[in-house]
């Protein structure tokens, strides 16, 4: 994990709670025993253990921060898996950035919803450059870290003077 001025936001508990009975995909959640452990969980922003309850969703991170916001994202609108406990757990136990110990990609995001382009970061040291430049940029409004692997959705970061919470 590496610290920084930002921080990372899990899926949200209201959006939890909806993601545990039926997904954004429309699909009802099955719950399984993650019996190797390792999945990266999207509720708690840390790896599962082998015997934790967790289930693969379909997740669509900028659909439910542009109906909080009035954005329309158009056809930057996507869903993805994401891991999370099957039943409601006590979230991030600190404030470090989680799995920075692969290369991530950083997605930017314009107030509208839309994709203002991407930035890959290699080391976990890099994670600190890499938002401070991409916050400059006043367009930004939000960011999604993802992994380059499979491009999916690992977390959100916003600007720090947002209000958190929402």
């Amino acid at each position: 994990m590496t610290t920084t001025a930002y921080t990372a936001r899990p899926i949200s508990p209201r959006a939890l709670k909806e993601l545990r009975t039926t997904d954004d995909a429309g699909r009802r959640t099955d719950g399984f025993t993650d019996t190797e452990g390792g999945s990266p969980l999207r509720c708690c922003l840390r790896r599962s253990e082998p015997g934790e309850r967790i289930a693969l969703v379909s997740y669509a991170p900028l659909r439910r921060w542009a109906s909080k916001t009035g954005a329309a994202p158009g056809a930057y609108d996507e869903q993805g898996p994401v891991f999370i406990h099957a039943e409601e757990c006590a979230g991030p136990a600190g404030d470090a950035l989680p799995f920075t110990g692969a290369h991530r990609t950083l997605r930017r995001y314009s107030a509208e919803g839309h994709i203002l382009g991407g930035r890959l970061v290699q080391e976990p040291g890099g994670f600190q450059q890499a938002f401070l430049e991409t916050f400059d940029d006043p367009a930004v409004a939000l960011v999604h870290v993802r992994a380059v692997e499979y491009g999916c959705f690992l977390y959100e970061v916003r600007r720090d003077d947002e209000v958190r919470g929402s």
